[in-house]
């Protein structure tokens, strides 16, 4: 069993977002907390409740002070979305002088960067999203789903014709900077909504993204993909590969971890994933389990019968993105495996 360490948490301008996001969610109580976290993706609720975890004792002023910086960005967020920088401007002004409205200007701009453009096309169906998408030019579809969460991304291609998901999935990877006006001019004409000003550039695509959205994905269709950008680019299409963890790249992990992500899978689940798993990656999980439990899931996998490809696929997905988080976590390792660790 891995014990989260708590820690003393430090002074305001050391802490990172996510850290300061915990403190603010202990504050408000579990039922605000809640209302707000609905609001944030899956990973960035999952990250935050690891820092709320390892939370150690917090100083009273410290809390207090990163309450009223939370307050303060809400207004300055608020004001900049409803009326612009200038009235955004004004209403900081009065509220704290021109000095610290600068400041706090300057610091919700930074953070409205990092989330510029295609904020409402977040909140889609992937089903209407991929069907308002498929006559759209593949450069234009790939700068779209590049600024959406990776489930998001492989539900929307799923939609698209595997030709016209292979070209896009390329046109990601290739990606590198993009500008939020031109996210904003691309939102603007699908949804006729104005977005809030930022400027700079935006983070997008790149072979890392890609990977991220692969992993989330039906091994068939990620096949299909991934054979287009070979036809089109074989050294990209292997830089992909390397950046990626699939169900049978749990051979190169050691027992361990193993033994670890087991305690948070379901034995249905694990049975249903075996189903299509090698023999050596059966033999290399089973290894990890006592014996007791590998007669419950050998019995558990007789029972089924035959199953679905989409199921067992469905399965060994959840089980990736169970052992990515544990990654994130720190509790695991991934990549390489004793070979690779030095003592």
């Amino acid at each position: 069993m891995t014990v989260a360490v708590t820690r003393p948490l430090r002074q305001q301008d050391q802490l990172n977002g996510l850290q300061k996001a915990a403190v603010l969610c202990t504050m408000l109580g579990a039922e605000a907390a809640a209302k707000v976290t609905q609001q944030l993706a899956q990973e960035e609720v999952e990250a935050i409740s690891f820092e709320i975890a390892r939370m150690g004792r917090v100083d009273r002023e410290l809390a207090d002070a990163i309450l009223n910086e939370w307050i303060e960005l809400m207004l300055a967020a608020d004001s900049l979305t409803t009326g612009g920088i200038e009235y955004a401007r004004e209403v900081l002004e009065r509220a704290y002088g021109p000095a610290k409205a600068a400041a706090m200007l300057r610091r919700i701009q930074t953070q409205l960067q990092d989330t510029a453009g295609l904020h409402l096309l977040r909140n889609a169906d992937p089903t209407q999203l991929g069907s308002m998408l498929r006559g759209e030019h593949p450069q234009t579809i790939a700068l779209i789903l590049s600024h959406l969460q990776p489930s998001q991304t492989a539900n929307v291609l799923k939609e698209l014709p595997p030709e016209q998901g292979s070209e896009v999935v390329y046109r990601m990877a290739r990606m590198e900077k993009v500008s939020p006006e031109m996210l904003q001019l691309i939102e603007r004409s699908m949804w006729s909504e104005d977005l809030a000003p930022s400027r700079g550039l935006s983070a997008s695509g790149g072979p890392q993204a890609v990977a991220a959205i692969l992993n989330t994905m039906p091994a068939s269709l990620e096949k299909q993909l991934m054979e287009g950008v070979q036809r089109r680019d074989a050294a990209l299409c292997e830089q992909i590969r390397n950046l990626m963890f699939v169900f049978e790249d749990i051979v190169t992990i050691d027992a361990r971890s193993i033994q670890r992500v087991l305690r948070e899978v379901d034995g249905k689940e694990l049975a249903l994933a075996l189903k299509g798993a090698s023999p050596e990656l059966q033999d290399k999980i089973t290894g990890a389990m006592s014996q007791r439990a590998v007669a419950a899931l050998k019995e558990e996998m007789e029972m089924m019968g035959p199953t679905k490809k989409r199921d067992v696929e469905t399965a060994q997905g959840n089980i990736v993105a169970a052992l990515r988080r544990l990654e994130e976590a720190g509790e695991i390792v991934l990549s390489g495996g004793a070979d690779d660790m030095v003592f």
